[in-house]
């Protein structure tokens, strides 16, 4: 039985009826990629990953892989060699681990002869790395991007001394023309993340896990604007399909799912995009 909600919603009756909309390209702003210890992804390698896009109407992912977080010794090589694979469907973050800090040289050091051949911008992980985004051990990777106006999508939590709203609001103040995305949208502290979107227009809000809690789509689109949104999945720890079926089941308007899919990332990206191709049917 098709719900009040997507009645309502040609576009959500569109995804619902054929799987993906024609006229809503979607753009994933944050994907993993490879294997990860204690669990099993089905889907977990660049082909397969590029499947699942597929079916569900997937344009393009923005990812870190695996190993460029946690394997410092082989760090962003196989985020590369992926994007260079799927040129037309993958971009790769540059994994900044400021624990290594000569790899973090090296990285900064190669990134604008690789850019926009592979990356969109940088990646930081403080939660999982033990270091805020605040420490000195960051400021070269952040002056590099602010430098540039690069898109950082960090990993955000409420709460968190490494990575929570308080920690955020300093580095925004600070590197003002980084296109700054909060990775998971300060998980728990919705408000604050709103506080945060509403302070700097350099925030972005990337939903990753935001599906979880039923009504946060809601109040982060009425408060903090659809235009400040971006889908995220963590592919392949979770299924764009239940992203997608969230965000059309929300109490929010065709042009905010518009915004938050596709319109805010082709600002976001820009020229780029002229270099993709759309999902295969």
């Amino acid at each position: 039985m098709i719900g009040s909600m997507v009645k309502r919603s040609p576009l959500a009756r569109e995804f619902w009826e054929n799987g993906r909309a024609a006229s809503c390209p979607i753009y994933d702003m944050h994907g993993h990629m490879g294997s990860y210890h204690s669990i099993y992804f089905p889907r977990g390698e660049a082909p397969d990953m590029i499947r699942t896009m597929d079916e569900a109407g997937v344009r393009l992912l923005l990812f870190s892989h695996h190993a460029a977080l946690n394997s410092p010794d082989l760090g962003n090589r196989l985020s590369v060699e992926a994007v260079r694979r799927f040129p037309s469907r993958l971009r790769a973050y540059c994994v900044i681990n400021p624990n290594y800090p000569e790899r973090v040289a090296q990285d900064l050091a190669t990134f604008d002869s690789l850019y926009p051949d592979v990356y969109v911008g940088l990646k930081f992980l403080s939660d999982y790395h033990a270091i805020a985004l605040t420490d000195d051990r960051y400021r070269p990777a952040w002056e590099h991007a602010d430098a540039r106006g690069l898109l950082v999508l960090a990993h955000t939590w409420g709460g968190s001394v490494y990575d929570g709203e308080e920690v955020v609001a300093r580095v925004a103040e600070r590197y003002p023309r980084v296109k700054f995305l909060l990775g998971h949208s300060c998980h728990g502290a919705w408000g604050a993340a709103v506080a945060l979107a509403q302070a700097f227009s350099n925030i972005y809000l990337e939903l990753t896990a935001v599906f979880d809690d039923r009504g946060a789509i809601e109040k982060l689109a009425a408060e903090a604007g659809s235009d400040r949104l971006l889908f995220g999945t963590d592919l392949p720890w979770f299924d764009p399909h239940h992203a997608i079926g969230v965000l059309m089941n929300a109490a929010i308007s065709d042009e905010d799912r518009h915004n938050i899919c596709h319109r805010n990332a082709e600002r976001l990206l820009g020229t780029l995009l002229p270099t993709l191709v759309p999902a295969r049917p």
